[in-house]
C-alpha cells in the first residue's frame, strides 16, 4: 500500500494538477490532504492559477480516495462543496503497525503536540515547509506545501510506502526521506 501526502493547495489549478499528475505517477492507494485546500488566506498571496471552484471539481474526482483535516483557511461552506469531510481537526491513520496522527499544525503542533506514544508519527502542514525526522521518541512529518512553499523550498508532496515516507518535489525528485 502507498499513500499520498500533501497540503496547502490553497486554490492553485496548476499546483494541484501537477500534484495530482504526481500521484498517478507514483500509482499511490490514496491520499492524505492536511488542510488548506480551497482558499489562500489573509496572510498568503494568490496562488498560480488560483480557482477554487476548479480545484473543488478536481478534488472531487478523487473523493473516494481522500483523507483530508480542516486547515486553518478551510471552512463550513467548503464542506458544502467537496464530496469527502473535511471539517476535523485531526484524524488517526495507522500503518504499518504505527498510529500516524493527522492535523494542519494551527492547533497542533511541534510546541504543542497531542498525546502521543513512543513511535507514533505526527504528520502536519501549514508551516509550507518539508519536514521528515525523528524528534525524541516521536517522529514528525511535513510534506511541505505544493503551491506555497516557504524559507526558499521547493513544491513538495510526501509518500508512505511500507516504513518510509519520502518528500519529493512535483516532478518526482526525492527531496528528503525518513525510515521508521
Amino acid at each position: 500500500m502507498k499513500i499520498f501526502f500533501m497540503s496547502d493547495i490553497h486554490g492553485s489549478v496548476h499546483y494541484l494538477e501537477s500534484a495530482l499528475h504526481a500521484y498517478e505517477r507514483e500509482q499511490a492507494n490514496s491520499m492524505v490532504i492536511l488542510g488548506d485546500e480551497l482558499y489562500h488566506g489573509a496572510r498568503n498571496p494568490l496562488t498560480e492559477e488560483y480557482g477554487p471552484k476548479k480545484v473543488t471539481e478536481l478534488l472531487n474526482e478523487h473523493a473516494s480516495e481522500i483523507i483530508a483535516v480542516r486547515g486553518n483557511c478551510d471552512s463550513e461552506v467548503d464542506s458544502m462543496v467537496l464530496d469527502y469531510p473535511i471539517m476535523a481537526d485531526y484524524s488517526i491513520l495507522f500503518f504499518a503497525d504505527r498510529r500516524f496522527f493527522l492535523t494542519h499544525g494551527h492547533l497542533f503542533n511541534e510546541t504543542h503536540l497531542p498525546p502521543l506514544a513512543p513511535g507514533d508519527v505526527f504528520c502536519y502542514g501549514h508551516t509550507h515547509i518539508p519536514k521528515a525526522e525523528k524528534q525524541g521518541n516521536i517522529y514528525v512529518l511535513n510534506p511541505g506545501s505544493i503551491a506555497l512553499p516557504k524559507n526558499n523550498t521547493p513544491h513538495t508532496y510526501g509518500v508512505l510506502e511500507e516504513d518510509v515516507f519520502t518528500i519529493k518535489q512535483l516532478d518526482g525528485t526525492v527531496y528528503k526521506k525518513i525510515d521508521f
